[in-house]
């Protein structure tokens, strides 16, 4: 089968390096159920939303209400649910146009429509297995194990036993399709800087993503295999980023800028929870402060923790972040999340095509030494730290709002 590919991105590692995995054979799957955070709509639904995020976790309505005036300043709705009814919408016509008529639902952890409904409504349709595709990229509890949780416990409520049953698609952080839109966004923000004067060695390349306690990234990924001191999360930000560089560094050997690229480094966003709880730094505004200082001229900041532009993004980053460049005389630049570039919808499709068609299954793409990661997580894999305390809330999204 024909797969989209920028010409920006390198061809796919083969699947027999260090990746741990053998694909699952296809079962006979009649819908997919594309599982998402959630997000409030409406003034009304900010604070039952954030109390559905901190359920159980003692969270004071005052801490509530601090969170909630990043919602209320866009009048109280999160971008994250339009723009999964859109992804659902663009998943739908993909499929079609490949061939595949498979319907596609949607459904979230903390806000309607429920994971629960959407698996009710796709059982009522007389669809038993469920495929499942979530929006987050990367492996650590609260971006994979809890969301496969959230699918067992809905395949539970359906009061049907094995009767109904639900899988999930492997993360997806190396594949093609989720990062040649990062590329091409880089390539872009540093042709920008260029034109304005700036050359490579005065523009930082700064990765972003959202942080996690230190004892849940020490515990994600297979117990068996060793990432190092951040675990499997901070491992797979790191070889993205390695991936989106490398291919940034390419292009610039194709065009005038031959052999400059600027520096990059990896800092982490939206940390919450008591004060003597270690999460993962730098901050991304400690780490601005720290780059003007160093004499940097200008930051590219890359959101490749998320797939699309929602709170987390357009608050932390477009907002704070941006407020601490101006702050330091840096020039400042965003790139765009995948969202429904047209790469990242056919990517999208093509790993829900591994587990739809049948033998013999499409290559299983990925751009890492890390992957292809395994479709089913072995016991043990992205296990939850120690009490977290506050979840994080800088905008309660993470691994959040990105859903």
């Amino acid at each position: 089968m024909a797969r989209l590919r920028h010409s920006l991105v390198p061809e796919p590692a083969p699947v027999t390096g260090s990746g741990s995995v053998t694909g699952v054979e296809p079962t006979g799957y009649g819908a997919v159920i594309l599982l998402g955070f959630g997000g409030p709509e409406g003034q009304d639904d900010v604070i039952p939303f954030l109390r559905n995020v901190t359920r159980g976790r003692g969270i004071p309505e005052a801490r509530l209400e601090t969170v909630a005036t990043h919602y209320r300043a866009s009048g109280g709705v999160s971008p994250v649910n339009a723009q999964n009814r859109a992804l659902r919408d663009a998943l739908q016509d993909e499929l079609a146009a490949r061939g595949t008529a498979v319907p596609v639902y949607w459904g979230n952890r903390n806000w309607a429509p429920y994971l629960g409904d959407a698996v009710a409504e796709a059982v009522g349709a007389g669809h038993t297995r469920l495929l499942a595709l979530t929006t987050s990229a990367y492996s650590s509890y609260s971006s994979c194990r809890q969301y496969r949780e959230d699918l067992a416990e809905a395949q539970g409520a359906t009061g049907l036993g094995d009767t109904v049953r639900i899988d999930a698609v492997r993360p997806y952080f190396d594949h093609p399709g989720f990062i040649a839109p990062f590329v091409v966004g880089v390539c872009s923000a540093l042709a920008e800087f260029a034109r304005r004067g700036l050359a490579p060695s005065d523009v930082h390349v700064l990765f972003t993503t959202h942080s996690i306690p230190t004892a849940d990234a020490v515990r994600s990924g297979p117990r068996e295999r060793s990432f190092g001191t951040g675990g499997a999360y901070e491992a797979q930000h790191r070889a993205v980023a390695e991936v989106v560089m490398a291919a940034v560094a390419a292009a610039a050997a194709d065009g005038a800028e031959a052999g400059a690229t600027p520096a990059w480094s990896l800092a982490y966003q939206s940390r919450s929870g008591p004060p003597g709880m270690r999460w993962l730094e730098p901050d991304v505004n400690d780490a601005i402060t720290l780059l003007a200082a160093a004499g940097t001229r200008a930051v590219v900041v890359v959101p490749i923790g998320f797939i699309s532009d929602h709170m987390e993004v357009t608050w932390d980053l477009d907002t704070e972040a941006a407020a601490t460049a101006a702050a330091h005389n840096l020039g400042f630049a965003r790139v765009s999340t995948p969202g429904l570039h047209p790469t990242f919808v056919a990517g999208l499709v093509d790993l829900l095509l591994e587990r739809l068609t049948p033998a013999p299954a499409p290559e299983r793409c990925a751009l890492t030494a890390l992957g292809p990661w395994p479709d089913e997580c072995p016991a043990g894999c992205c296990e939850k730290g120690p009490a977290r305390g506050i979840p994080p809330i800088g905008t309660l999204g993470g691994k959040a709002d990105q859903g």
